[in-house]
């Protein structure tokens, strides 16, 4: 979900640590996809054969950009508006004997950005015989639907939800099997992590005579109202750090009181402006923000603790929790040596490649990410509650306050959250009707806290990744990749060979 969500991508932690504000911040990665848990702004087995893949340069993708006119509003019927959708196509290995679809469903930030960060579906389309089809989810990227104005006020925004997203994914399917010659005869497989993810999960559920099946990578879709505890999330990421290094999570629970000690003067203030390397002049003003911003860092590291160099969120090295923790290692020292610590653990996320001249608290991630947009959703359906209490986890307390949140969300877009209605839509735990749906979950991603981890039914599977970040899965293979994760990108494979074959034989049976 980034996080939020691309990828994705995966990356919405609420804001102002108690507040709201930290939810929305992560998220993403949801993103993507990626990390919108800080603030309305963040507003980001069997006899398996496996084969460790060798190091390889990476090498230029080749697929054709196109575009699909699609209603504005597909519920509707006195809105004649129309807007362009952006996809890419691959059709390299497609065979239309045996062959099928690999539909890549968007999440919250540019197609491309995802398209290059999902290297899974670009490994297994020779393996698959597969058409490989990304699509943009609307508002995000360059498919808007009001174009410069689609962000101007919320009646301009009304139009982004997740049922408007899965019906234009429906309307391009159909499109493409009508127009392009014997794709009409082919089996689709939806494909997503984090929030893009969700987005396979629900389109399956949803639209289960458009696609087989679906690959819901680091989708947490039970991550609403009370379906699992609010403070999951922040375990999670002070799980990885506590493994990661000794000491390493009680010198971050450690600096919240420093911080707050060190901010409560002028000097004070000049000194973290000046130790931490800040762009700008912290205020007393600042101070939240400033801690949420340090917060969604290490959310940020937990979601891509990946086990070789990567540039998803930020140029970061192998294992960064591993290599960020080697500055943590004693929290009994003096504040403001605790805080000069804490700032090299920081520059190994923001400025890994040498070339950050200050760190700017208003960014945590890549801009490739629609953080607008994820906000929005964030204020209206995407409702998850998070917490901390900063026992079981290393931050500093916030309660879930959905008054707070409401008010948040009012005062930046004119809107108030229905937090009952994606379980409402999408059937929160009660989804054992379904049927070929993979969620595949990461030990290591806070998001998998309200990922499916248990198998449901024999056809709605759960695999884990003991070693995995924010769906590395979807990752292009490594000559890094552990294991676990070799494992799992073979049984998603052996499914999704099995809903293809399924589909080839249920249609010759009916011819």
């Amino acid at each position: 979900m980034t996080g939020r969500r691309g990828s994705g991508a995966l990356h919405q932690p609420a804001g102002a640590m108690g507040r709201p504000a930290l939810l929305l911040l992560l998220l993403d990665l949801l993103l993507p996809e990626i990390a919108v848990a800080l603030r309305p702004a963040l507003r980001a087995l069997g006899s398996l054969h496996l084969t460790r893949p060798t190091s390889r340069p990476a090498v230029a993708l080749n697929y054709s950009v196109l575009y699909f006119q699609q209603k504005v509003d597909h519920f509707g019927f006195n809105n004649p508006k129309t807007f362009k959708q952006r996809y890419l196509i691959s059709d390299k290995h497609w065979q239309r004997d045996g062959g099928s679809i690999l539909f890549y469903t968007g999440n919250e930030g540019d197609i491309i950005w995802f398209c290059n960060n999902t290297g899974f579906m670009w490994d297994v389309a020779e393996e698959l015989k597969a058409m490989l089809v990304f699509a943009e989810h609307r508002y995000y990227g360059e498919s808007l639907p009001f174009g410069p104005d689609s962000f101007k006020d919320s009646r301009h925004l009304n139009f982004l939800t997740s049922e408007q997203a899965l019906a234009d994914f429906a309307e391009l399917i159909t499109h493409l099997k009508r127009t392009i010659p014997g794709a009409g005869d082919q089996p689709v497989i939806a494909i997503g992590g984090s929030y893009g993810g969700m987005l396979a999960a629900w389109f399956r559920m949803k639209y289960p005579h458009v696609v087989v099946g679906a690959l819901a990578a680091s989708a947490p879709i039970w991550q609403f109202e009370d379906l699992v505890p609010c403070n999951v999330f922040m375990k999670i990421v002070s799980t990885d750090f506590k493994k990661s290094g000794p000491n390493c999570s009680e010198s971050i629970r450690r600096s919240w009181d420093a911080i707050n000690r060190l901010s409560n003067t002028g000097s004070g203030l000049q000194w973290l402006t000046q130790a931490l390397h800040l762009c700008s002049p912290l205020t007393s003003d600042d101070i939240q923000h400033f801690k949420e911003w340090i917060s969604e860092t290490w959310v940020n590291l937990a979601m891509v603790d990946y086990p070789y160099e990567s540039n998803f969120l930020q140029p970061l090295p192998a294992w960064p929790i591993k290599v960020v923790c080697q500055y943590l290692k004693n929290p009994t020292v003096s504040d403001s040596l605790l805080l000069e610590n804490i700032f090299q653990a920081l520059n190994i996320y923001y400025n890994y490649s040498g070339q950050a001249k200050c760190l700017n608290i208003s960014e945590t991630a890549t801009s490739r990410l629609g953080i607008l947009g994820w906000s929005y959703q964030a204020c209206t359906e995407m409702v998850m509650p998070f917490c901390a209490n900063g026992v079981d986890d290393m931050f500093e307390p916030f309660l879930w306050n959905l008054k707070q949140f409401s008010d948040e969300c009012f005062n930046q877009w004119g809107v108030r959250p229905r937090p009952s209605w994606i379980t409402t839509l999408y059937g929160g735990k009660n989804i054992s009707s379904h049927s070929n749906i993979i969620f595949s979950n990461g030990d290591l991603d806070p998001w998998s806290g309200g990922g499916v981890t248990k198998d449901i039914s024999h056809t709605l599977v759960a695999i884990t990744i003991p070693e995995g970040a924010h769906h590395l899965d979807l990752r292009a293979n490594n000559a890094y990749d552990p294991a676990s994760v070799l494992l799992a990108r073979s049984l998603e494979v052996r499914h999704m060979k099995q809903w293809i074959r399924g589909f080839h034989d249920n249609a010759r049976r009916q011819h």
